[in-house]
Order: structure tokens, then sequence, then C-alpha cells
């Protein structure tokens, strides 16, 4: 006949190792997955990352299940242009989106003639590769692959189907504690683009910074014990949220 306490001790570490695991997940760190293309070629379908809470401050959006437990955003400290991060769209204050923060507060963003213009003035991007297909949904594109670098003098990958399909915008002008966020797959990507779903993403909506790559579908990369280097980070895997 087993002992009550073994039973009651067994409920007593459940309880402390998921205490343990909702601190964690809430302060420091939260697994996610990526279930979309509009990341690409930097973060693939099927993708698994760690998100770093601490990055920005905290707000009820850094807890499971967003409770509204205090108002505003504690502890803040401000995003970087290039950063990629994982936020709540406006939209419905429960949906996880990963993109790239292009706008700050104040700033102009506009496309012209498929070249993206910040206060005016051109992203400069130089055109790697003519050749290379990516995913776009369940479709297979052809697209141009450019280094772009932001007026901050961060580099990253961008991706435009080779018809330029999103030529002209009208000009985008970020509010205050307002974000402007672009995917890297620049023809297909719902983001702040689109203002009735995404738009302009306020500072108290942001989860937190893309940082640590656990596992990676791209076979080039290999086996969790392969290491690459990503936005200074590391890929490894386990536990995930979906992002979009």
């Amino acid at each position: 006949m087993l002992d009550k306490n073994f039973f009651k001790e067994n409920i007593k570490t459940l309880f402390y190792a998921l205490i343990i695991a909702i601190f964690i997940r809430s302060i420091f760190l939260q697994p996610f997955y990526i279930p979309s293309s509009s990341m690409e070629p930097n973060l693939l379908v099927g993708d698994r990352l760690f998100v770093t809470k601490y990055s920005y401050g905290y707000s009820k959006h850094s807890f499971p299940f967003s409770p509204p437990i205090f108002t505003g955003r504690i502890m803040f400290s401000e995003p970087k242009r290039g950063d990629v991060v994982v936020f709540k769209t406006p939209a419905d204050n429960r949906t996880d989106y990963i993109k790239r923060l292009i706008g700050l507060p104040g700033d102009q963003v506009q496309f012209i003639n498929s070249n993206l213009y910040i206060n005016n003035s051109e992203v400069l991007k130089s055109r790697i590769s003519e050749s290379d297909k990516i995913f776009c949904g369940n479709r297979n594109i052809d697209v141009f692959t450019f280094e772009e670098i932001l007026p901050n003098g961060k580099k990253h990958k961008t991706v435009y189907l080779k018809d330029y399909t999103f030529k002209n915008s009208d000009k985008f002008i970020v509010p205050k504690d307002h974000y402007f966020y672009l995917g890297d797959n620049r023809d297909c990507s719902k983001d702040s683009r689109y203002l009735s779903s995404v738009g302009y993403v306020h500072k108290d909506n942001l989860v937190g910074k893309a940082q640590f790559i656990f596992f990676s579908s791209d076979r080039s990369i290999g086996s969790i014990f392969s290491f690459w280097k990503w936005n200074k980070s590391i890929r490894f895997d386990r536990f995930f949220q979906k992002i979009k």
C-alpha cells in the first residue's frame, strides 16, 4: 500500500515545477515555433526559437494569457531598428507575430518603386542572389535576395518577388509609442503595411526579442548539435508556441 505522503510529495513537486516553468516563461525565456514563411530566408517554417522576455521590459503580454495584472510597461528598454521581435497583434491582442522592426516612433516609412524609404531616405540594399527559391505559404516562389542595410548600420537578408509585386505604398507615419514592422519575405508577409489587421504596434504589445534558435528545418545547417550564428544567437531545439 502506497504511503499518502508519496502522492502528496509528488503533487507538491509537480506544482513547484509548474510555478518555476511559468516564472521562467514570463520573466526570462519563452519558446516559439515558426509556422509561416513571412520571415524567410532568415527564419524558416519549422524553426524553433527562444524569445527573451527581459529585453524590452514587461507588460501584461509577458505572462501566459495576458492577465490584466498591471497596465503599461515596466522596466522598459527601447527596441532597436532591425531587431526581430515577437508581439501581440493590435487587432486582437492575442495572436503572436514575429517581424523585423523597421520604423521607430515618429519615423516615416514608404515603398517607392519597390525600394524601402525611411524618413525620405532610401534604405540601401545590394542584390546577392538572382536564383533563390523560397516558400510563400504552400507555393515555391522565385525571388531576388538582397542584403539590406538599415540607417543604424544593421544588416539582414530580404527577398522580393522577381516581378516586384509590391511596388508602392502610402507614407506610413509611426505614432508615438508605436513601431512599424516588416517581414523579411517582403511580398509574402502580413505586417504593419496592413493597417486593419496588424498596423502600428504599441510598445505594450511587445512580447520579447528573438534570440536563440534551437532547431532549424534547414538541412544544410544540420542537427541540434550544429551551431549557427544568427542575430548574435545560437541554434538548438524544444517545446514551442506558434508565431506568424
